[in-house]
């Protein structure tokens, strides 16, 4: 099958053709049909599978096959919301809407916070087709006047599995208390949870459902390997790992923001050129990062799982999660982030005595045991003793696989939401993750996406972030 066969407009197919695209992936073969019928949409695909491509597509070919619609300031309206749970995701996606919306005459913004609302004001002014916001910055807009969602005729939930993870469930149902009760809504997740199947009841009216991979499976172009390590010597073990396979563009979790500090300064301090994104780095430093390491001036970008969220590399080939995550779909979803699109893949884990317990949680989701290799040199103490692992505020016995310190729940529980799975805290406000195929090309966009009216008008600056 081939795009020409999916009912897109010639000006679209001339894009993809641009990009070297020809054969859509079976999440696009489903949804762009789906989408382009008119109907709501239940769409749940695997990380890398391309998932915006599927909803950026059909949505392109319907608005620019209508006529603009004018509010009542007499400015084009805002045609089509996608709500993203983080700025570098909302950047990707607004990316991937100007490259295969670049023959028609459509305008479209990201919006995210960590920057001045002012730029973005002044770019809603000049009217906006197309829409992609995180919730937050989307809802201080509505609150201040400053935008007007009246006319929203497809709206798009994209990622809603990590936004319900992120505890944006109140921010959405404020979204969609103030968008039309009329409107075409598309709901993507990676999963379908129990509790996405309840918001998609909330949202959705009769939708088609598409789930093209078994839920939680990893990709097989992915090789993954386990290197069982004491804790103390898991940084020596990765700088030796890097060195001595000569790796590059090696993205590298941690499960905290302080231990990706600490990991980030030992990989310069042994001449490794890394750098960590998380929370609290500022949206310049962490736009710097992801695009230093996109263009593979930086070898190792340090990550935590929400940080990560933005990171859309072509041919990605190391993931090493340098500790594992205590919630195993976790793990699914970082090393999606390596071997795309039918590309091969590594995916390393360094494993201590204390996360044994989230190994079997891992494995026991994925269906299958992890290879284990001993590192000659790096041979784990026979007789060490598990302890205690500290998660924000909760302390696990990862090694055991129980809980202590009234944290309550096995080694691979789902950490609690936020108080009430109400609003977030504000550093929980865009973390990244992007997941798109086809994907664009990467530009080290970030926060610094800028909106264009396509079709040959000058693209203009100014509209940067959201909350």
């Amino acid at each position: 099958m081939s795009f020409d066969t999916l009912g897109l407009a010639e000006p679209l197919l001339k894009a993809l053709r641009d990009q070297g695209y020809d054969q859509p992936t079976p999440i696009q073969q489903q949804a762009i049909p789906a989408v382009l019928a008119g109907g709501d949409l239940l769409a749940g695909a695997q990380t890398g599978t391309g998932k915006t491509a599927g909803f950026t597509l059909p949505l392109l070919h319907k608005l620019a096959g209508s006529h603009p619609l004018k509010d009542n300031r007499g400015r084009y309206a805002i045609r089509a919301l996608i709500l993203t749970p983080t700025r570098e995701l909302a950047a990707q996606v607004e990316e991937s809407v100007r490259n295969y919306g670049k023959y028609l005459k459509l305008s479209s913004m990201v919006m995210f916070g960590g920057v001045g609302m002012q730029p973005q004001i002044d770019r809603l002014k000049r009217g906006v087709d197309i829409l992609v916001a995180t919730p937050g910055r989307l809802l201080d807009h509505h609150q201040q006047g400053t935008l007007d969602l009246s006319h929203v005729q497809y709206f798009v939930l994209d990622e809603a599995d990590r936004m319900l993870d992120m505890g944006f469930i109140h921010d959405i149902k404020k979204v969609l208390a103030v968008l039309p009760p009329k409107k075409q809504s598309l709901l993507f997740s990676a999963t379908f949870s129990d509790e996405i199947k309840a918001l998609a009841e909330r949202l959705l009216n009769k939708p088609a459902v598409i789930e093209v991979a078994r839920r939680n499976a990893t990709a097989d172009t992915i090789a993954q390997k386990v290197h069982p390590v004491d804790r103390e010597a898991k940084k020596d073990l990765l700088t030796h790992l890097i060195k001595s396979q000569d790796w590059h563009q090696v993205l590298v979790f941690t499960r905290m923001k302080h231990g990706a500090n600490r990991l980030t300064e030992h990989l310069v301090k042994s001449g490794i050129t890394a750098m960590a994104i998380h929370g609290n780095k500022s949206q310049g430093a962490r736009t710097k990062a992801l695009a230093d390491f996109k263009s593979g001036e930086l070898q190792v970008l340090v990550a935590t799982d929400i940080a990560a969220r933005g990171i859309d590399i072509d041919q990605l080939p190391h993931v090493v999660n340098y500790e594992l995550p205590n919630v195993p779909e976790d793990y699914v979803h970082r090393i999606g982030r390596t071997g795309r699109a039918g590309a091969q893949g590594e995916a390393v884990s360094l494993v201590c005595v204390d996360e044994l317990a989230f190994l079997r949680d891992i494995e026991k989701l994925i269906k299958r045991p992890i290879p284990k290799e001993v590192v000659a040199g790096f041979e784990p103490d026979p007789h060490a003793k598990p302890e205690p692992i500290q998660i924000g505020r909760r302390t696990l016995n990862g090694g055991l696989g129980r809980s202590g310190g009234g944290g309550g729940g096995g080694g691979g529980n789902r950490p609690p939401r936020p108080a009430g799975q109400g609003k977030p805290q504000q550093h929980a406000r865009g973390g990244a993750n992007g997941q798109q195929q086809p994907r664009p090309r990467s530009g080290g966009q970030g926060g610094a996406a800028k909106p264009a009216r396509t079709g040959g008008a000058p693209r203009s600056a100014g509209s940067r972030g959201g909350r």
